[in-house]
């Protein structure tokens, strides 16, 4: 079963399963959500409370925008076609009010990570309802350099993915259309590609573009193993802080490009240097147990 984690924003309702229906263009297949594959067989089972949990949208407030910021995490070999491989993923949920102001501190966010070897199939499901569900209901949707992780779950999924694909198009078609017509859709921004506005260095990663708009997004995760070496450690020995470390980093990843690119697209400003270690820790304290360490205790 995929590991899922749900969190809502604090002093508000919690996320909950989206109940507005998906446009058809963008609706999972019947096979997706039935697991099993296009052509009728079975396919490693997908619990009816995963799916549940990866739809999860927060309640929008009165006179606030909805931000959704999708980060995957895959284990890389281009030796091999298609030999990147998904193991987890996170949606962040931002609102900003409709007058552009100082950052949220508050996010909601679904985090969803494989238990086991043999869930890649899964996993890549969930992340299409997922991605169904934010082309549904946010107002932007954000990435950094999201096409490669959009191409990622397409490359390695066994079926087509509607939703998935649908953004891809949408991701495309951003320059034609930078700001949708209302009704239509939300609005992508890219963190990597769309900040030129507001950022004046020659690097593109997301710790540069962070770094220059004062955004603190210190990573200790990696400092004693790489992602690859984690990831093994959690299929292979179970230690929870191995995965804890990734989905921490991951939804890091999401939650800083969220405010870079919100930036530049005009839905909040970033006046004032701002920790998203403390963002992350005053979010996410109790449900990951790698907060709690020393180690990232002392970012705070």
């Amino acid at each position: 079963m995929i590991i899922h984690t749900t969190i809502g924003e604090p002093n508000t309702t919690d996320a909950t399963p989206a109940q507005t229906a998906r446009p058809s263009a963008v609706t999972p297949s019947p096979a997706a959500l039935s697991g099993t594959s296009a052509d009728g067989a079975a396919s490693h089972p997908t619990a009816t409370e995963d799916l549940t949990a990866a739809a999860a949208v927060p309640q929008r407030r009165p006179g606030h925008l909805l931000i959704a910021s999708l980060d995957v995490e895959w284990t890389k070999n281009y030796k091999i076609k298609n030999g990147n491989v998904p193991f987890c993923w996170s949606i962040t949920w931002l609102q900003t009010s409709t007058e552009p102001g100082t950052p949220p501190q508050s996010f909601a966010c679904t985090s969803a990570y494989v238990s086991a070897a043999g869930q890649t199939q899964d996993l890549i499901d969930s992340a299409d309802l997922a991605v169904g569900a934010m082309l549904a209901h946010a107002d932007v949707i954000i990435g950094h350099q999201v096409s490669s992780d959009l191409a990622v779950l397409r490359n390695a999924s066994a079926r087509p993915l509607e939703c998935v694909q649908a953004l891809r198009d949408r991701w495309h078609a951003r320059k034609a259309t930078p700001v949708p017509p209302p009704g239509t859709g939300p609005r992508v921004i890219d963190s990597r590609y769309d900040v030129d506005t507001v950022v004046t260095g020659t690097s593109r990663r997301l710790v540069d573009v962070c770094t220059e708009l004062a955004l603190n997004v210190t990573q200790p995760e990696l400092a004693r193993h790489s992602m690859t070496a984690l990831h093994r450690i959690w299929l292979n020995e179970h230690d929870p802080e191995a995965r804890e470390r990734i989905s921490v980093l991951n939804l890091r990843h999401g939650l800083s490009a969220a405010y870079a690119a919100a930036h530049a697209g005009g839905y909040l400003r970033l006046d004032q240097p701002l920790n998203v270690n403390r963002v992350l820790h005053d979010q996410l304290a109790g449900r990951f147990e790698w907060l709690a360490t020393p180690t990232f205790q002392q970012l705070l």
